[in-house]
């Protein structure tokens, strides 16, 4: 099988790095918006048009599935994205939640998700968490992060900063963290440590390779093929991906 992943930025690379662990495709083609990320602080239309431009660019690599690695995009535009796509679109909002469930959650274990300002606004992941059940949930919008991720700062003190920042007037310490963001894994050690008690953090990409075997179970193990576009500054997205996929 031949996939594409979507992000808005490199962000999309944590999800990717999983299905390349997986051996699973034959090629995998991703394209960041890098040109405009972040998308998270961007209204519904605008996101729906970028999200289309990019089905638009897929169309051109024979792909059988294209996975949308960010949430943004996941909350706001995959309907659109199917109706206009001659192959599958799947998002990453609903193998994150399947993520959860693998966890055993008590009802009075609280939940914090964090995301951009749209995923977070659509409550897209509380939805689907109040109906699987999930009730001590709280959201919390962090979109600075996507630009601090994307300028490579992964550590210091302006993450430190920024965390407290988010952080600080939280009603309770989370024991669960969903990284509604697929930036938010690289960070996910600062993240975690920030709170005494370190929560587990749950994000897309720990199932999203679990997800895909269940709708498409006929996939097999073979040697993957790794094309990597961006908007802009491609040779930097393909510098990260080097450095962060060990390829």
């Amino acid at each position: 099988m031949k996939i594409g992943v979507f992000d808005s930025g490199v962000g999309g690379l944590t999800v990717t790095k999983s299905l390349l662990e997986s051996k699973l495709f034959s090629k995998i083609v991703y394209f960041g918006d890098t040109a405009r990320v972040p998308y998270g602080s961007k209204d519904k239309n605008t996101v729906i048009r970028y999200s289309l431009e990019a089905v638009e660019f897929f169309k051109n690599f024979d792909i059988e599935l294209l996975v949308v690695a960010c949430n943004t995009v996941s909350a706001y535009a995959l309907t659109q994205m199917r109706e206009e796509a001659d192959f599958n679109v799947v998002g990453v909002i609903e193998s994150g939640v399947l993520a959860v469930e693998r966890y055993p959650i008590k009802s009075s274990d609280e939940i914090l998700i964090i995301g951009t300002e749209a995923t977070i606004s659509s409550s897209s992941y509380q939805n689907l968490l109040l109906q699987k059940g999930y009730k001590n949930i709280e959201a919390l919008q962090t979109g600075l992060f996507v630009p601090i991720v994307e300028a490579g700062i992964l550590k210091g003190e302006v993450l430190d900063s920024t965390m407290r920042y988010y952080f600080q007037n939280l009603k309770n310490e989370p024991k669960y963290i969903i990284l509604g963001c697929t930036h938010f894994p690289l960070i996910g050690d600062e993240i975690q440590n920030f709170f005494p008690n370190l929560p587990q953090l749950i994000h897309s990409g720990d199932s999203i390779v679990q997800y895909l075997t269940t709708e498409y179970p006929n996939l097999s193990k073979q040697k993957t093929e790794t094309l990597f576009f961006a908007s802009e500054n491609p040779n930097n997205l393909k510098k990260v991906a080097k450095k962060w996929l060990n390829i």
